[in-house]
């Protein structure tokens, strides 16, 4: 009945398994084992007060021992579970309560270590999660705290999930990376130089393959050559290797027929 029975809450079929089971530091019930031992000795002070009034001690002292004892359980009770998949804590007697958290949504961890917990070997986790559950807010008295942080720690690397900082939902994971295209291929210089040309922007047609008859890119060089031809002809300049015959100093030597 006083066991919280923390296998009946494993995700058996998904292949949960508990890491670690946190139970409460025995700092946590220090108060109320003095609160008992308070409680004790006002129930034996029945002995020493008159017949009259034994049942005062023996009431007031059977109400304390029973609150001690309710708290001794209930710190008992409460149980801390690390899992691969998640971290939960089940506490409660009578009422039992259950707060769960997946390992995604666990943004940091904070632990506070006061001076008795220095001396005596115990620590406060507080969580800083997604959804701010306040039943794993924070857990207190928990023995060994950094091994059991470190604990979380390496669950947390073992399942893959840090690898999405900022999020902590690997539902929504980064987008690929952009492919890299290649450099653009080099131009010939016979190209260029006839690209040089006052000539109009020439649409070429790519092809993966090479036209029959080229090699290389020859077939970009002709189609420039052949549009430079084509701007010459609508321009009416002659063509090229039948130019007008010039003279030495470079005029016109052209026979001129004058009337007579």
């Amino acid at each position: 009945m006083f066991d919280p029975r923390i296998d009946r809450h494993l995700i058996a079929d998904q292949g949960e398994v508990v890491v670690d089971e946190v139970r409460k530091h025995w700092a946590a019930t220090v108060a109320a084992v003095l609160e008992l031992f308070g409680g004790t000795v006002v129930f034996l002070l029945t002995f020493f007060v008159p017949p009259q009034a034994w049942w005062v001690p023996a009431l007031a002292g059977g109400a304390v021992v029973l609150h001690a004892s309710w708290r001794i359980l209930e710190q008992r009770m409460d149980r801390f579970v690390i899992t691969n998949m998640r971290v939960f804590r089940v506490h409660g007697i009578l009422s039992q309560r259950i707060a769960t958290m997946p390992l995604s949504r666990i943004l940091d961890i904070s632990v506070h270590k006061p001076v008795v917990g220095r001396m005596f070997g115990f620590g406060h986790f507080v969580f800083e999660s997604a959804a701010q559950e306040q039943g794993l807010r924070e857990i207190r008295f928990v023995g060994d705290p950094d091994e059991r942080g470190l604990t979380i720690q390496r669950v947390i690397q073992q399942a893959g999930l840090r690898g999405y900082a900022g999020r902590g939902d690997p539902s929504h994971p980064a987008p690929p990376p952009a492919p890299v295209l290649p450099p653009p291929p080099r131009v010939p210089a016979s190209v260029a130089a006839a690209a040089s040309y006052d000539t109009l922007p020439v649409a070429v047609e790519r092809h993966d393959e090479n036209p029959a008859g080229t090699m290389g890119w020859d077939w970009l060089a002709d189609a420039q050559r052949r549009e430079v031809e084509r701007l010459a002809e609508l321009r009416g300049d002659p063509p090229q290797g039948q130019q007008e015959p010039a003279g030495p100093d470079g005029t016109d030597t052209a026979p001129i027929d004058l009337p007579r």
